[in-house]
């Protein structure tokens, strides 16, 4: 019995392709089997009842149909397809490899991560991203697909979680986003044909000609690259999972002074997000987030800060880039300049730095290693001031019966004195030992190298008849044979 779907007005050069009849029904069901992936590919040619564009508009195809329609040809011909053939081979994405990040500073700093993208052809392209970009694709592929990302029925979801971008995102944020993101394109990569390969999936990660721009000469700083390590099983700041943030008490109300900072009320519980080396914590709530001063809050365990440094008698040398006049008697004055050792590292932002054989605290806003750049220091300042220590605040109120464990500047400065004390000492016999041994005139190379190990002392070589006297009889009467 002949066909009844295939006809004189019809052919197809490729052995998967759907040859779609007059029938209007068969036309449908075609394309939902298409749809479930049960047929490979649709390939309409001209037929005398209804082209593909009216497919789409009596029955609704999907995205995956859609997208097979889209790339038709104008005229229908045997030898030519027409308006409703899918050209074989549409470009698809095989693999999305994230590269490492790059921190900007034109027009603003910002921070954008590298993707190298490998095609369906085997090129591969490099493109640039912020997050919030990435955020935005995110929520556009949920509404598109609302089944596969659980807006229906939570156990239907297939499509990855993304987190929220942050107010402020710094380069430790930027970092730690990275385990994220790399498992987020991994799963990406391999959904369903439908999503993986969608038109907006596809768009985004084109090559944009934003994508090829290189920094210009005229730019005050270039960018700075932050590639991934080669196996991110081994670093500790990739962080894949959830994270966990520390909640913190309010010991005293707090009234912001610019916009960037956040009111506090004594007593309210809020989430440290970052904690920064100057004494300002990035905290958030559920309904408001910004700066806040370290010394207006408590842990809720303990009063006393498990993350905080013992101190380093040895001492750090820094410069400071801010005069200060000390307020309370166990601060420091100083001036601009001044070369001073930080010993102690306290998360509030007050450090205990030593000048000669004096010890007090100084903030933290205002110092700077020694050898670096201090304009961004300098820039951070004019924003925002010291932080206020926690002595200052009024009526500050506790959860905690016991006081926080705190080291006295008598302490410091005696222990300080001990350490400085055995330095000298030390140094001195060291240069006892030198001038006691003559000294070698030596190359440079020489000097670079290891000491060489001491070398035992040859004992003399003995007489004959010693030898004789203390050897065995056997071999007396082989030096005899041979005499």
């Amino acid at each position: 019995m002949k066909d009844p779907w295939r006809g004189p007005h019809t052919r197809s050069k490729c052995p998967f392709s759907v040859i779609l009849g007059p029938s209007p029904f068969r036309a449908r069901v075609l394309i939902q089997e298409t749809a479930l992936g049960s047929l490979p590919a649709l390939a309409f040619w001209p037929t005398n009842v209804l082209t593909a564009q009216a497919y789409k508009r009596l029955w609704g195809c999907p995205e995956p149909v859609q997208s097979l329609l889209s790339h038709q040809h104008p005229s229908g011909s045997p030898d030519r397809p027409g308006e409703g053939t899918a050209v074989m081979g549409d470009p698809f994405i095989r693999h999305i490899v994230l590269l490492g990040f790059e921190k900007r500073f034109s027009p603003s700093q910002h921070y954008v991560y590298m993707f190298l993208v490998k095609w369906q052809d085997l090129s591969e392209k490099v493109i640039y991203r912020r997050f919030t970009e990435i955020y935005e694709f995110h929520k556009l592929l949920k509404e598109m697909f609302p089944i596969e990302s659980g807006q229906i029925s939570s156990e239907n979801r297939i499509i990855p979680h993304l987190p929220a971008p942050r107010w402020f995102d710094g380069q430790r944020t930027t970092e730690n986003r990275q385990g994220t993101l790399t498992e987020y394109c991994n799963t990406l990569m391999n959904l369903p044909t439908k999503i993986s390969r969608c038109s907006h999936v596809l768009e985004f990660f084109k090559v944009r000609p934003d994508d090829l721009k290189l920094p210009s000469d005229n730019q005050a700083k270039k960018p700075e690259t932050f590639l991934m390590p080669k196996d991110p099983r081994n670093n500790a700041s990739d962080i894949t999972g959830p994270i966990i943030l520390q909640t913190y008490r309010a010991i005293a109300d707090y009234e912001k002074n610019s916009n960037t900072e956040m009111m506090l009320k004594s007593g309210e519980l809020v989430d440290v997000v970052e904690k920064g080396q100057s004494g300002w914590w990035f905290c958030q709530t559920k309904e408001k987030r910004g700066w806040l001063p370290a010394s207006f809050l408590e842990p809720i365990d303990s009063p006393d800060e498990s993350e905080e440094q013992e101190p380093n008698y040895e001492g750090e040398p820094y410069v400071t880039i801010k005069a200060y006049t000390a307020v309370e008697e166990d601060e420091m004055t100083l001036e601009e300049g001044e070369a001073i050792e930080v010993i102690h590292k306290l998360l509030d932002g007050w450090w205990v730095i030593r000048k000669g054989d004096a010890t007090g605290y100084y903030p933290s806003m205002y110092l700077q290693k020694a050898g670096q750049d201090n304009t961004q220091a300098k820039n951070l300042i004019k924003k925002r001031g010291a932080p206020p220590r926690r002595s200052s605040i009024r009526n500050a109120q506790s959860m905690h019966k016991a006081s926080r464990k705190r080291i006295s500047q008598d302490s410091y400065r005696r222990n300080s004195v001990k350490f400085i004390q055995q330095r000298r000492k030390m140094r001195q016999l060291n240069a006892q030992k030198g001038d006691s041994q003559p000294v070698r005139e030596e190359s440079p190379e020489a000097s670079l190298k290891s000491p060489m190990k001491p070398q035992p002392a040859v004992p003399p070589r003995p007489s004959q008849d010693l030898i004789l006297n203390r050897c065995s009889e056997s071999t007396k009467r082989k030096l005899l044979t041979s005499a």
